[in-house]
């Protein structure tokens, strides 16, 4: 008869095996890794995959949110048609007269290009694939994403080598 505890303890040694490991790109490689996730559980039904984000430097989070924020207020400022240059004892430029009376053109332009900018600072670019906690392929080294057979390859021969 199983108790609790060795249920517990069968299930955590059925689960010791191979673990791989990828590391992607919010902007792009998550459906990449789902591809390949699905080919190597066919292959290898005996490897554990998991996959997470990789995660941008701290920094470039922060301007991230702090690019956000200068965004939402701007828009909120042209909406309500408060000219921040009272505040600093500065005439209104052109720029902020023209955001002012096209509302609309000036938001959607501010919106869409502080996220396009917003983007491009938490974007790593990473697809980083490792076997067991070992770096077996980088894209930020390599530039490029692993074709299938390179993988296998990788795979089968990392497996050699530890057994």
């Amino acid at each position: 008869r199983l108790t609790e505890s060795s249920e517990v303890s069968v299930e955590f040694f059925a689960n010791v095996g191979p673990t791989l490991k990828f590391l992607y790109c919010a902007n792009g490689y998550r459906k990449v890794f789902e591809q390949y996730a699905a080919i190597l559980q066919q292959k290898y039904p005996e490897i554990s995959i998991e996959g997470d984000l990789y995660p941008p430097p701290e920094y470039k989070i922060m301007l991230a949110r702090a690019l956000g924020a200068a965004k939402m207020l701007l828009i909120v400022c042209i909406l309500g048609s408060i000219n921040v240059f009272n505040f600093f004892g500065q005439p209104a430029p052109s720029w902020w007269t023209w955001c002012i009376t096209n509302k609309l053109y000036s938001c959607m332009m501010l919106f869409f290009l502080c996220n396009a900018v917003e983007g491009q600072l938490v974007s790593t670019g990473a697809f980083e694939i490792s076997l067991n906690d070992i770096p077996v392929w980088s894209k930020l080294e390599t530039g490029r994403i692993p074709q299938p057979p390179e993988l296998f390859k990788i795979i089968e021969n990392h497996m050699h080598f530890t057994a």
